[in-house]
Order: structure tokens, then sequence, then C-alpha cells
């Protein structure tokens, strides 16, 4: 952790965030909209990179409506071979950083018949569906506890805010349960079904690991996902990750006010 931070203080000249935002699948325009600076991660020491398209691969700092940000401009996911803990290593290296509070973004299948392509969805809860969980091995004991509470990983505070900032901008943002998956491949409409008997609205192969590891952190932990396509069974359409990127694209200029209106009010 020690040479990734100084790496990156020398990068930025010892920028200091208070925001994080990781930015999903089709979603990283906001980071080309501001950019101050740009670390790719592959520079980065004990990094991992990214090799899924939509995700360019680079931690961006900026200024965004008088906050300091440090953006994710595509994350790192447990399908491309990486085991969680370097998935989630990001996320403590923001924490480091000096990072309080933590948007995470992705692109997610509607499970909710209720739900379509192009609508935000605020995470209220996740479901975490990996067969897996981040924080397994060694306890780091100035990081968290071993046992981390999570009734809230959501902030609650943080949910009101984006509800009171998306009624502003007349923009609709559905909310509702996330449930992640290894990925890579999509779900059968078997699974789809299952998953909304237990409760789920989005599905997805992102973010939930992220979120354990946040609020084990102590970040304040806010979610948005943008609803891509109908899941396996619940639309007509085949799935691809061609129409992800295309849903994402058509909801980009909410999403960027939204996240915009949020760091302003934050």
């Amino acid at each position: 952790m020690e040479n990734t931070i100084k790496f990156i203080n020398q990068q930025t000249n010892n920028f200091k965030p208070e925001i994080g935002i990781v930015l999903g699948s089709g979603l990283g325009e906001l980071a080309d909209e501001f950019c101050d600076v740009g670390v790719n991660y592959s520079d980065i020491p004990n990094f991992a990179s990214s090799t899924v398209a939509g995700h360019k691969g680079r931690l961006v700092f900026a200024n965004i409506n008088g906050k300091k940000v440090v953006m994710m401009q595509g994350r790192i996911h447990f399908y491309e071979g990486h085991p969680l803990s370097v998935v989630t290593y990001p996320v403590k290296v923001l924490k480091a950083l000096g990072v309080k509070t933590l948007i995470l973004t992705n692109a997610a299948g509607a499970v909710n018949p209720e739900f379509n392509p192009a609508d935000l969805m605020l995470i209220k809860d996740h479901i975490n569906f990996m067969g897996t969980n981040p924080l397994i091995g060694k306890n780091d004991d100035t990081l968290g506890v071993r046992f981390p509470d999570m009734s809230e990983i959501y902030k609650e505070n943080l949910r009101e805010l984006a509800k009171q900032c998306a009624a502003k901008l007349n923009i609709e943002l559905k909310e509702g349960v996330y449930l992640a998956t290894t990925g890579p491949s999509y779900e059968t409409p078997a699974e789809i079904r299952a998953y909304g008997l237990l409760g789920a609205d989005a599905v997805g192969m992102s973010t939930v690991p992220e979120g354990i590891v946040a609020n084990y952190c102590g970040l304040n932990v806010l979610g948005i996902s943008c609803i891509t396509n109908h899941a396996a069974g619940v639309g007509q359409a085949m799935l691809s990750h061609q129409e992800v990127i295309e849903s994402a694209n058509l909801a980009k200029n909410k999403f960027k006010g939204l996240i915009k209106e949020i760091i302003a009010n934050l």
C-alpha cells in the first residue's frame, strides 16, 4: 500500500480527494469531462489493469463543484480472474488517499419488470451471490473489525440526498436491491426468476465486493445502478455487452447531472 500511495501522490502533487466515485460500464464520460490529472492503473504499483470494454482503467483526479474528487474510470472485476483482494484493493487505496464518501456506480440488468433500460436505480441494499467474500483472510485491524456490521452499507442519509437531487433535476430515480453474481456469463431465465424471489430488483457482476470493503473501512457509501437491459426472461431480446454500453450512453447525461448535483451538496 505504501508504494501505491507514494506513487499516486507523486503523480498528483499530493491531491487529497474527499469523494471517490467508481464509474461502471459506459459511465466513464464523467471522468473525461473533469480531469485535472489522470493516472493509468497499469502504471500504479500493486494495481491490476481493467480489461473490459467501456472501462478505460485510470484514476482521474478533479475538482468538481468545489469538491476534490477521485474517479475510478473503470473497475477491476472478479470475472477477469483476480481474487477479491485485488478487486477491492482500490477501495482501500481511496480510503488511504483521504476519501470519506464513496459513490459506487454500475450497469445492471433489470430483474424488476417495472424497470426499463436507461432508468437509474438507487441501491438500498444488496445480495452477495458471488459465493465468496472480500474480507476472507487475515483481518487488518487498522481498517476494520473482524466481523463488521452490514445493516446499512448504502447510507440512508446519502440515499435521501440523492432523491432530493434527482427531484430538483426532474430525474426519475428508482430504488431497489442489487444482486451480484460472478459473471462473466449472463444469467439464465430460471436464475433471474430465482433472484426475483430472493428480493432482487437488478443484477450485475460488480459493486458488492467494493460495498462490503468500503463499509468495513468506515466509508460512507452511495450506490447507483444504470439499468441497461432487461435481464434474461424479463425482456425478449438476447443479451450483449454492446447493448449495455448503448443503454448507458442513453442515460449518461442524466447520470452525470445527478452525480454532479450530489457532489455539490455533499
